[in-house]
């Protein structure tokens, strides 16, 4: 099985990345928080940042852009190509309600005939003459599971690295449950290698995976590795993850923001974000993340994890 750690924006950027692939790892290939082109046609500071090769050693690493203009994408896979990137990722998945509206993310999913559009000119300028090869990671539609006929049937033309499928629509978010008996008819029907995305928390969860799905051989984790940042060492080996690798890898975490950020309050901000997933891999967090949302200076923050860290234990997952 191959490993994927899909993108969170905000969260795994290159920081979180390096800290993580020290501590933990396990993943194969990691897949950037989106880059959103615009007409000026420039990285932003922090996107270049985090798509830089110094930043990114040892890694496999894919950006992915979010955009519904070819010229847009065409541009940035070029430049892209320009710091070594070979492959680039395009995002139809994100369900956020301001992507959507502007026809990026699983909102392109409701134009077929401008995405098939948008599809024969990418792979024309970029995978015909540039041999860049193009993945795409895909919802199933905006309201309803049987959209995804239609835009397979679009996909299926054009060679694809990869077929990343998120087995939910537009309107389900993350709160509905992923659509695995729909994922289990349609996914033999792509013609590019599919990789799985959804739900994946546990250790239980991947081995029930497994067992349903014996043929897929790559999956994507994102908000499993964030609740449980040993989740995919567990996987492979068994052995669940300790207070004391947890520890170091959020004060290695935590030194890494400090040296980027000027001042303490995006620090505390990053690690606030984390904690709203992170918390859930302890006993009894509740009180403590609460605690930890209110936390006006980093070394409130420190104090409330390191008595979070003395008083309470790891789940068992």
């Amino acid at each position: 099985m191959e490993f994927y750690f899909a993108p969170l924006e905000g969260i795994t950027g290159y920081i979180f990345r390096n800290a993580w692939e020290e501590y933990f790892g396990g993943a194969d290939k990691y897949i950037t928080p989106f880059i959103s082109p615009n007409a000026k046609g420039c990285f932003t500071a922090k996107e270049k940042r985090d798509i830089l090769p110094e930043h990114n050693q040892g890694k496999k690493v894919v950006p992915q852009i979010l955009t519904s203009k070819a010229e847009f994408f065409i541009d940035t896979a070029k430049k892209l190509k320009e710091y070594g990137y070979k492959e680039v990722n395009l995002n139809l998945g994100c369900p956020s309600g301001t992507v959507v509206t502007k026809k990026k993310g699983a909102g392109f999913l409701s134009y077929p005939k401008e995405l098939e559009r948008f599809l024969e000119e990418v792979f024309e300028k970029l995978y015909q003459k540039e041999q860049i090869e193009i993945s795409i990671k895909t919802r199933l539609g905006m309201e309803q599971e049987e959209e995804f006929y239609q835009i397979l049937e679009i996909y299926n033309k054009y060679q694809l690295k990869e077929l990343i499928i998120h087995p939910r629509v537009q309107k389900d978010f993350y709160k509905e449950p992923v659509r695995s008996g729909f994922f289990k008819e349609i996914w033999k029907n792509s013609r590019a290698p599919v990789c799985y995305n959804g739900d994946i928390f546990t250790p239980e969860l991947y081995q029930a995976f497994t067992r349903e799905f014996p043929e897929i051989e790559k999956i994507m984790v994102g908000r499993g590795i964030l609740v449980n940042p040993g989740l995919l060492k567990q996987m492979k080996t068994g052995k669940p993850m300790e207070k004391e690798e947890l520890w170091q890898f959020l004060s290695r975490l935590r030194q890494d923001y400090e040296k980027e950020f000027s001042g303490e309050t995006p620090v505390l901000y990053k690690m606030k974000e984390l904690w709203f997933y992170l918390a859930h891999s302890f006993t009894d967090y509740t009180p403590y993340l609460k605690k930890i949302k209110k936390a006006g200076r980093l070394a409130e923050y420190q104090g409330i994890v390191e008595r979070l860290f003395m008083e309470q234990n790891l789940r068992e997952w």
